[in-house]
């Protein structure tokens, strides 16, 4: 499987030389998934990666958040915060005259 962790030995490089070779770097990061730090002047300036990659990265990182939501909504939950689902949806069922079935 394709990671995407930075391998420092060949992950980093100018961004004059990825202009010259973009169809050579393009391939490499379709084949290893691993992003690429482009530099200018030596200082490191822009991360590129394969579409496949991001998305993988976007999903982790949807996952993360998902997860870091449920953590907190479990300790509010231990420390007494919130309320019943119930006593919310008829919140908003009255709040927007959502009749009842």
């Amino acid at each position: 499987m394709k990671g995407t962790t930075l391998d420092l030995r060949t992950g980093i490089d100018s961004l004059t030389n990825f202009k010259r070779k973009t169809a050579t770097f393009l391939g490499r990061l379709r084949k290893t998934g691993q992003p690429l730090v482009l530099t200018v002047n030596g200082k490191a300036e822009v991360v590129v990666q394969d579409a496949e990659s991001y998305q993988r990265l976007l999903e982790v990182a949807e996952q993360f958040e998902a997860v870091n939501r449920i953590s907190n909504g479990l300790k509010e939950k231990e420390q007494g915060l919130g309320r019943p689902a119930a006593e919310v949806l008829e919140s908003v069922r009255q709040k927007h005259a959502i009749p009842r079935e």
